[in-house]
């Protein structure tokens, strides 16, 4: 995970989108279930979730897209209104306040790699998971694998 004094920039394929992650994310995975290989037309997901008012948009607007999502509750998908690359999620559960800002819109994505790799279930079989990184047949315990700052900060936003 990112250090707390870390800024990470990025944005959209054609530049108009652009936004900068105000601190480290509380959280990144990697999600391998059928409906992200789906929705991201590969074989995974890398999601870093982070609060909504962290994330300040430099450049452009996005046009969020309302789409179907495997718990049925919906998301929100936020994607450059031009080239139309989706650049952060909202899902339902944690509605406007959380953003799952897709990791390889960054400017250097590699610099946030995944915390936990999820749904390894339906992962590919050719995808070789790193030693040393938990994976989880399906979803995990939020409160077993966060870092207690992150269940700190989600705990903040239900105060709200």
């Amino acid at each position: 995970m990112a250090s707390k004094t870390e800024i990470h920039e990025g944005g959209c394929t054609c530049r108009h989108v652009r936004y900068r992650l105000k601190s480290k994310p509380m959280f990144v995975h990697c999600c391998h279930c059928r409906w992200c290989q789906r929705e991201t037309g590969t074989a995974f997901a890398l999601n870093a979730m982070i609060e909504a008012d962290r994330v300040e948009v430099l450049d452009g607007q996005v046009e969020a897209v309302n789409t179907p999502s495997n718990s049925g509750k919906g998301q929100k998908i936020s994607r450059c209104p031009r080239c139309r690359i989706a650049v952060w999620s909202n899902y339902a559960g944690a509605g406007d306040a959380v953003r799952f800002i897709r990791v390889g819109t960054l400017d250097e994505p590699d610099r946030m790699p995944p915390d936990i790799h999820i749904f390894t279930m339906s992962k590919q079989p050719w995808v070789a998971l790193p030693v040393g990184t938990p994976a989880t047949h399906e979803f995990y315990d939020r409160e077993k694998m966060w870092p207690k700052e992150s269940l700190e900060r989600r705990a903040a936003l239900k105060r709200v």
